[in-house]
């Protein structure tokens, strides 16, 4: 018969089916995927925010949408740092002779922060603070060159400048005279060096480490998940926290002139070394898979003050810092007082700080006129207007650049550490604060906070509102990318 069809036509409609049938299956693995990664992000996203983004990036973009989700949205950390610091823990604060009880007022944080970091409170420590680099890093070197068991040395940027250079040698020196030193740098936080300092610490001997450094075999890159805690320990007898990293930036170069960066950096003593040394022994063997310590030292009583470290990261299922924080806004009995570089609170802080403000407490926020990252500086100018307009006293402090990051209520109750008050550190850093119940600290904390903004402007409802259409607009833009600045 003539149906028969010559060679190269069946060769073309075998083809146009092969085509077909390829389409079809690549299609159908897209909707798979998109269908995988939309229910992946409705299952594990906390925020309904979030998993709706990721859902609508999914489907409409085949392909695209779930390899930006498998890159950038699925939390890898598979950490063991809840588990260590629960062995780590049980053995420098037995016997539980330090375990304190604040003021009766104070007693319903406490229970707070007992239930959400199952650490103890602890008493018996002394805490000093130190503004800038030229009294925190003169202090931190003599530590480490008084060091006789131990050093452990966390921090997030570690130049290679002159005050680099000079802890290089402090802790290749305690090295070199039998000294445990260790340190740890955040794998995207050296880059912000070159040559990293690390190489000469390892050149001259001391163990270094890096948490969860960019590679590209296998690959591996976050810019998120970074290690911002900043962490010196030593011999169980002192330890320093705060917001400094070493950089020659926190100091002078003209004495008659403040530093191109203003921080505060908090010396502790007393038995909350201990917990603040468990905090660096988890991030090492979560780093390195071995203990940073089996034979950890328990610091002396020195003072009056009580203590708690505060470990809080995007391993955890809970957000210790963010309920914290609440937890103490709600507490607040007459003012609250917050000095950030970065300020973006999520609602569970922005509703209360509205509340604490209507209801008559004196409720401050002190914040940078000029930020190094003009793109947070105009998130943050967006959302003023629901503070300022609920009489939540807003300034902004004069050039320099202050990194300082302070939080206190009424008298007694402070939180100090590396943590800023953005989605950056409360979501997705690995940070850490320490909580203090101390009237001198609060009192020296709460002097230098008005000595800070009775030179510093207030913003008004005035101020925000009389922005033009276009930097409300550009303001505006940025704000919707602030859960991830």
């Amino acid at each position: 018969m003539g149906t028969d069809r010559p060679p190269e036509q069946c060769y073309v409609t075998q083809l146009m089916q092969g085509t077909q049938l390829v389409g079809t299956l690549v299609a159908f693995l897209g909707v798979a995927l998109s269908f995988v990664a939309a229910g992946h992000a409705l299952l594990r996203k906390r925020r309904p925010q979030s998993a709706f983004g990721w859902i609508a990036v999914s489907y409409s973009l085949p392909f695209v949408g779930p390899l930006l989700y498998f890159l950038f949205g699925i939390n890898r950390v598979r950490t063991r740092a809840q588990k260590l610091l629960a062995g780590k823990l049980s053995s420098p604060l037995e016997p539980r002779d330090h375990e304190a009880v604040p003021p009766p007022e104070l007693q319903p944080l406490a229970h707070l922060g007992q239930a959400v970091t199952r650490w103890p409170l602890v008493g018996g420590n002394t805490v000093e603070v130190l503004h800038n680099g030229a009294e925190a890093f003169p202090a931190m070197l003599e530590s480490i060159r008084a060091a006789r068991h131990h050093v452990y040395f966390s921090t997030y940027i570690f130049d290679s400048g002159a005050v680099g250079s000079q802890f290089v040698t402090a802790l290749a020196d305690a090295q070199q005279r039998g000294v445990d030193v260790r340190v740890l740098v955040d794998g995207v936080g050296e880059l912000y060096s070159h040559p990293p300092a690390r190489k000469p610490l390892s050149e001259r001997g001391v163990r270094v480490a890096r948490f969860l450094p960019p590679r590209l075999l296998p690959p591996s890159f976050s810019v998120n998940l970074r290690n911002h805690r900043k962490i010196l320990a030593v011999d169980g007898a002192v330890a320093f926290t705060g917001g400094l990293n070493i950089r020659d930036r926190y100091l002078a170069t003209d004495p008659s002139k403040p530093p191109s960066i203003v921080d505060a950096h908090f010396r502790f003593r007393g038995p909350v070394v201990a917990q603040i040394e468990a905090v660096f022994a988890a991030d090492w063997q979560l780093v390195t898979g071995e203990p940073a310590a089996a034979d950890p030292l328990e610091g002396s009583s020195t003072g009056t003050a009580i203590c708690r470290a505060v470990a809080d990261g995007p391993d955890d299922d809970v957000d210790r810092l963010t309920e914290l924080l609440v937890g103490a806004i709600g507490n607040a009995r007459k003012r609250i007082a917050i000095m950030t570089p970065y300020f973006l609170p999520p609602r569970e802080i922005m509703g209360p700080l509205q509340a604490a403000a209507l209801q008559g407490l004196e409720v401050t926020v002190i914040l940078p006129e000029k930020n190094n990252l003009p793109y947070v500086h105009r998130a943050t100018r967006h959302l003023l207007w629901e503070l300022v307009g609920r009489g939540v006293q807003v300034y902004y402090q004069p050039p320099p650049f202050v990194h300082s990051k302070l939080f206190f209520i009424d008298d007694q109750y402070a939180q100090v550490g590396s943590a800023n008050l953005d989605p950056r550190s409360l979501r997705l850093n690995f940070e850490m604060n320490v909580e203090v119940y101390d009237r001198a600290l609060v009192a020296d904390l709460a002097r230098h906070f008005e000595l800070v903004r009775a030179r510093s402007k207030a913003v008004t409802l005035a101020d925000v509102d009389q922005r033009s259409l276009v930097t409300k607009l550009i303001d505006g833009v940025c704000w919707l990318f602030s859960p991830y600045l």
